[in-house]
């Protein structure tokens, strides 16, 4: 039941049997006369009260909640309105030492690495009970943290954040290693065993989905973790991460630490003490991360970084359908996904309807209070991203790209921003090779695959792309031919829990999610010893 929950809203695909219900969800725009479209009463309108409190705004250190060792707070924003909604302890360095030195205890000393695997998928088990008993309260603290559709957060993100640790639970008992034929009498057996202390730094775009790729493998793996946070929703993390401790989760295995990149997370990126790095974010910071990992102890580190995925609509396709899926591609989240994709390119025979039928579909868009039933779109998360966005479309327009509709943000107050759809897009354009992580999307034309395949490959990024065509050696041409590191087929953003996701090129290394994501949290050891008299070889 849950997964077909989550894939009604954080995935679309079209079949016979499906396409027309999709449609209908995506051009339902008559669910309540107080959501507005392209109008400025989205942001203008008294907010809805969020239906949730506040509880857990400290960091988690060694299974208690304490205020930063400076004793500083920052604050933390409604993107709806601008302004704050809770001040939050502001770790730094201190704060960081303080956070491995629990983990480091908890590993080297506390039970949690020498449970039995059954135990710890047991305790797994329980936090995804009760996450998703608490599913309401954990949806409604990301919507109004981050700005999300509530409808979003709970139909689909909080199940899948269940998922998620069910799934991880399940492999904890299932990591072994191999026993290995050798040349001559030695008996050789492999172990996998846990890495250590894994540093994690995760982003504001999702923050628990990426909680939980990130913690999930950790903790099957038998590791213990320090957790840090995006500045602008350090609320959802904490509240999960105290869930885990009522589950059974012993002191120091999960600590939190809310702060800033430049003081909490390169403190945690470059410690000594942390034995491996999994971060999330943009390319420009994700090398920053690496060159601290590689200074410091030569940690490994696995990266999920930025992307600009092509979206190809090929000439067989049915239009309403691609449109469709176009516009969900993109503007999903508020545009604010990595593999959004974000260079739509249309076959020149159906490429006039597509641009008409885009702007349509955009211009329906519903925009609002991200806690009203039937919105669609949501704020940008922050005043600067919010003006980021802005500076691309202004770019566009002076770059000579045909502004079809959009352009300009809502309302006076809050970070809203129309629908954007851009027609005569250049490759050579910021808006078709830069990541503007908001609500653009950039159309451009072709002429046939090899031109396709080669524009859609002249990008520095490889994290994801788009095919929409009714020809299978289509398809599996294209699919060999991109370098990128998922392929959605007639669907996109299908993101169930076994199946790994990472990028090529500058857009990471290293795969999160499915089996995949357990390599990055174990170390391999060989054992070999001598035979004597074997019965056989």
């Amino acid at each position: 039941m849950a997964a077909r929950r989550i894939s009604s809203l954080l995935s679309r695909s079209f079949s016979s049997s499906t396409s027309s219900l999709i449609l209908s969800l995506g051009r339902n725009s008559g669910r309540s006369r107080s959501i507005y479209r392209f109008s400025t009463a989205a942001a203008t309108e008294e907010p809805i009260t969020a239906p949730v409190q506040i509880n857990y705004n400290q960091l988690l250190i060694n299974g208690q909640f304490v205020d930063a060792a400076s004793g500083k707070t920052f604050p933390t924003y409604d993107p709806r309105t601008g302004e704050v909604i809770a001040h939050v302890a502001e770790g730094d360095a201190e704060d960081v030492n303080r956070a491995v030195s629990a983990a480091r205890k908890a590993f080297d000393e506390g039970p949690w690495p020498r449970m039995t695997p059954y135990e710890r998928s047991r305790i797994i088990l329980r936090a995804a009970e009760l996450l998703e008993k608490h599913s309401d309260e954990l949806a409604a603290l990301e919507t109004w943290n981050n700005g999300k559709p509530y409808e979003q957060a709970a139909k689909s993100e909080l199940p899948l954040l269940v998922r998620l640790f069910h799934y991880y639970a399940g492999w904890a008992d299932k990591i072994h290693g191999l026993t290995v034929p050798a040349d001559g009498p030695h008996h050789v057996q492999t172990l996998h065993e846990p890495i250590g202390v894994a540093g994690q730094i995760i982003p504001w775009n999702f923050p628990l989905i990426m909680f939980a790729w990130k913690v999930g493998p950790a903790l099957a793996c038998g590791n213990t973790v320090v957790l840090k946070t995006a500045e602008q929703t350090p609320l959802t993390a904490l509240y999960a991460a105290k869930l885990f401790h009522e589950a059974g989760l012993p002191p120091g295995v999960l600590n939190i630490v809310s702060g800033f990149g430049p003081t909490a997370g390169a403190a945690l990126a470059g410690h000594m003490d942390v034995d491996k790095l999994a971060f999330t974010g943009s390319t420009n910071t994700g090398k920053i991360v690496l060159e601290l990992g590689a200074r410091s102890n030569l940690k490994p580190v696995t990266l999920e970084l930025g992307g600009k995925s092509p979206f190809i609509v090929c000439e067989d396709a049915d239009v309403d359908q691609a449109v469709e899926l176009a516009h969900f591609a993109l503007f999903f989240n508020q545009g604010q996904c990595c593999c959004a994709g974000s260079r739509t390119y249309v076959h020149e025979r159906v490429y006039d309807e597509f641009i008409e039928k885009a702007k349509a579909r955009a211009l329906k868009r519903i925009v609002g209070d991200p806690f009203k039933e039937g919105v669609e779109q949501g704020p940008q998360i922050d005043s600067e991203q919010f003006q980021k966005v802005l500076r691309y479309i202004k770019s566009g327009i002076e770059s000579n790209a045909k502004l079809e509709c959009g352009g300009e943000k809502i309302g006076s107050r809050g970070y809203y921003i129309q629908p954007t759809v851009f027609s005569n897009v250049q490759d050579d354009m910021l808006i078709a090779k830069d990541e503007i992580f908001g609500p653009v999307q950039s159309i451009l034309k072709y002429r046939d695959l090899e031109e396709v395949i080669r524009r859609a490959n002249s990008t520095r990024y490889g994290l994801a792309a788009g095919v929409f065509t009714k020809n299978i050696d289509t398809a599996n041409t294209l699919t060999r031919a991109l370098k990128v590191g998922t392929v959605w087929v007639n669907c996109f953003d299908v993101f169930d829990a076994a199946i790994p996701f990472g990028g090529y090129k500058m857009s990471g290394q290293g795969r999160e999610k499915g089996i995949y994501s357990l390599n990055n949290y174990l170390q391999v050891k060989a054992v070999i010893t001598p035979l004597k008299n074997p019965a056989w070889l």
